[in-house]
């Protein structure tokens, strides 16, 4: 699999992370698994070939036109032909001010876009099709995102407070309670997880708990550094509860991980 990103808009930059293709590039099967992020993703299918997801062992057809909710647990996933997804990265807190739905209800799960988008989104997977040139398709993308911020504009202000809240959660140095940073922000803490839930699907804690996690992988991955080392360097109590958590995203403790290489590595936030 060829995977490359591409680096949005000056514009869309506040609320994209990245745009990127994954393309098989053969008819072999190729299968890997997708591990909690933070992060919620659009993806259309561009090629002949198709995609299949599976959180239970049993694979099922994916729908042409994706959107990637939370991934808490392991989710396994399968190219069948020769597929090309385009795929849009959102920060953790921004898909929610490009979807006219509760963005919880898509958590471990790969549902339709079209479903939740309509008419606008079916139109825009066609353009794509049609469209052989990388650069013009993002353009296309941009055009889309563009218009649907621009009607949510209004909602842009919690959004951009969640993501200053975000980014305070993911200090290293981050000792403080949810009540202290509520405060902050001239809110009970109680309001403060509701907007979060609501930006992000996920709450405070389980965001950091990933964000922690995801650190971790990519130090797993380079192979260098001890389980005592990685865990106190990202942040855990000690060896056990770091091999604990990275089992609850995994499924496989951090010595049987074959991380390197793989689509998670790619795909990190954090990397």
């Amino acid at each position: 699999m060829n995977y490359t990103e591409y680096i949005p808009s000056q514009a869309l930059r506040p609320y994209v992370k990245c745009y990127y293709i994954f393309d098989s590039g053969t008819d072999a099967v190729y299968e890997d698994r997708a591990f909690a992020t933070g992060c919620i993703e659009m993806m259309f299918n561009l090629g002949t070939g198709s995609w299949e997801a599976s959180s239970d062992g049993i694979f099922k057809p994916t729908p042409a036109i994706e959107l990637w909710g939370q991934v808490i647990e392991p989710l396994s996933f399968r190219s069948l032909g020769r597929n090309t997804m385009l795929g849009i990265r959102f920060y953790p807190h921004t898909a929610a001010i490009f979807l006219d739905a509760e963005v919880g209800l898509f958590n471990n799960s790969v549902s339709s876009l079209a479903d939740v988008g309509g008419k606008p989104v079916v139109a825009l997977h066609s353009m794509l099709r049609d469209t052989p040139s990388i650069n013009e398709q993002i353009n296309l993308v941009e055009s889309f995102l563009t218009a649907r911020l621009l009607k949510a504009v209004k909602r842009t202000g919690k959004t951009n407070m969640i993501g200053q809240v975000i980014n305070e959660l993911k200090q290293e140095d981050f000792f403080d309670n949810i009540v202290n940073v509520a405060g902050r922000y001239g809110m009970t803490s109680r309001y403060l997880q509701k907007l979060f839930i609501q930006h992000t699907g996920i709450g405070p804690k389980l965001y950091q708990k990933i964000n922690r996690f995801q650190n971790s992988l990519l130090l797993v991955a380079k192979g260098n550094a001890s389980l005592t080392s990685i865990a106190y360097e990202c942040g855990y109590f000690d060896q056990s509860h770091f091999i604990r958590d990275f089992k609850f995203f995994t499924g496989i403790t951090p010595s049987a991980s074959n991380a390197a290489g793989s689509s998670a590595i790619l795909a990190s936030p954090n990397k």
